[in-house]
């Protein structure tokens, strides 16, 4: 009886195996991907044109391999905290889109931030974003007077003497590549120790990891 009972277990685990393997195989139900039901695509300004930020529509997409590694070695890439210090918010896409979206609408007081390093911006970037690689904004990396230029020129700080005022700077939006990823966590708590206000800066966490893993668009810089 018992060898019965465990060839029909044998038999029963086989045939799961066979219906997922075909669930997998067969094409999916070619259904419409939105952002949310009510938001099928969101236009925003990229580089002096406009660009369609959507899902893919090919219900079978899957994420870029690059994206899908589990175990990167640790240090460096470890597993950030969800509230990166005290006032600065953590958001995801619908927010990062809400931000896009005004940037398009000609508000001018918000830049979203690609913090990477140049060869993983071949792999695409959020449209709308700017690249700052981290290290241009790392005083133990890039010159204090260029440091002061991307504060004063890009980010809207004024400048007197040694002291900075932030009242009239930008909101910065930052990202990088996922929730193990620090170059943008490095570019916030740098800004930080500057002086810059908490409140004028947003992490989105999840970063192209998570913006690729919604079949959201991505552009080449």
């Amino acid at each position: 009886m018992s060898v019965r009972k465990g060839s029909l277990r044998a038999c029963a685990a086989m045939l799961t195996s066979l219906v997922l393997l075909a669930s997998l195989l067969l094409p999916a139900a070619d259904g419409p991907v939105g952002i949310t039901e009510s938001l099928p695509w969101v236009e925003v300004w990229h580089k002096g044109k406009t660009v369609r930020i959507e899902r893919n529509q090919d219900n079978t997409n899957l994420v870029d391999l690059e994206y899908a590694i589990t175990s990167r070695p640790c240090p460096p890439y470890c597993v950030q905290p969800m509230v990166l210090a005290a006032g600065v918010e953590t958001i995801g896409e619908l927010e990062v889109i809400d931000y896009l979206k005004r940037l398009g609408a000609g508000k001018e007081t918000i830049l979203v931030i690609d913090s990477r390093e140049p060869e993983w911006l071949t792999k695409g970037m959020i449209p709308g974003a700017i690249s700052i690689p981290w290290n241009t904004l790392h005083t133990q990396h890039a010159d204090p007077a260029a440091i002061a230029d991307i504060l004063q020129f890009r980010f809207g700080a004024i400048r007197h003497g040694p002291l900075w005022n932030f009242s009239y700077a930008k909101t910065l939006v930052f990202y990088c590549n996922g929730a193990w990823c620090g170059q943008s966590p490095t570019n916030i708590r740098a800004l930080l120790a500057m002086g810059y206000p908490a409140h004028k800066l947003k992490w989105y966490r999840d970063g192209m990891q998570g913006w690729l893993l919604f079949g959201l668009t991505a552009v080449q810089p």
